[in-house]
C-alpha cells in the first residue's frame, strides 16, 4: 500500500514540471499570416545566472564571398498581458546592405546565413520558461549560449 503511494506520488511530482511547461505554451499566441514562430527550450542549468542567449536572426542568401552583408531589422521584446512572459518580435526583415568591394562578376556566389545588421541581442538565460521567437517568413532563428567564466577579477583603484 504504501509502495503504491510513494510510486504514485513519484509520477506526479514528475508529470507537473512537463505539464507546467505545456502550460507555458498556451500564453503564446500562434504566428500571424506571413510570420513563423520559432521556440527554444533550454535545458535547466545548477546556476542560470552564469549564462546568457544570444539570439540571431537572418536568412541564407546567395551573395559574394568578399563582401560583408546584413538586414535592417530589429528584435523587439514584449510581455504577454496577464502572463508576464516575454515574447521576441521580427517584424520586418530588410533590406539587405553591404560593403561594396568590387569582385570579379564570374566569381561563383555562395549561401551564407546573413543577420540582423544590429548588436548582438542578449536575454537571460531561463530553463522555466520557452524563449519564443516571431520572425517573417524565409528568416531562421539561431541563438548561441554565453557562459560567464569562473575567474572574477579585482579592479585596482585609481
Amino acid at each position: 500500500m504504501i509502495r503504491a503511494l510513494v510510486t504514485t506520488v513519484l509520477l506526479f511530482l514528475c508529470a507537473v514540471p512537463a505539464g507546467h511547461a505545456a502550460d507555458n505554451m498556451k500564453a503564446f499566441p500562434s504566428a500571424e499570416e506571413g510570420m513563423v514562430r520559432y521556440v527554444l527550450k533550454l535545458p535547466g542549468q545548477a546556476d542560470e545566472s552564469a549564462f546568457k542567449v544570444e539570439l540571431i536572426v537572418g536568412k541564407v542568401v546567395q551573395v559574394d564571398e568578399l563582401n560583408r552583408y546584413f538586414f535592417g531589422g530589429k528584435i523587439e521584446m514584449e510581455t504577454i498581458k496577464g502572463w508576464g512572459f516575454p515574447l521576441y518580435m521580427v517584424r520586418k526583415l530588410g533590406p539587405m546592405a553591404g560593403t561594396l568591394m568590387a569582385i570579379d562578376p564570374d566569381t561563383p556566389k555562395v549561401n551564407r546565413f546573413i543577420v540582423l545588421g544590429v548588436d548582438p541581442y542578449i536575454i537571460r538565460y531561463n530553463s522555466r520558461v520557452p524563449i519564443v521567437v516571431y520572425v517573417p517568413e524565409g528568416a531562421e532563428v539561431r541563438y548561441r549560449i554565453w557562459t560567464a567564466g569562473v575567474e572574477v577579477k579585482a579592479v585596482e583603484k585609481d
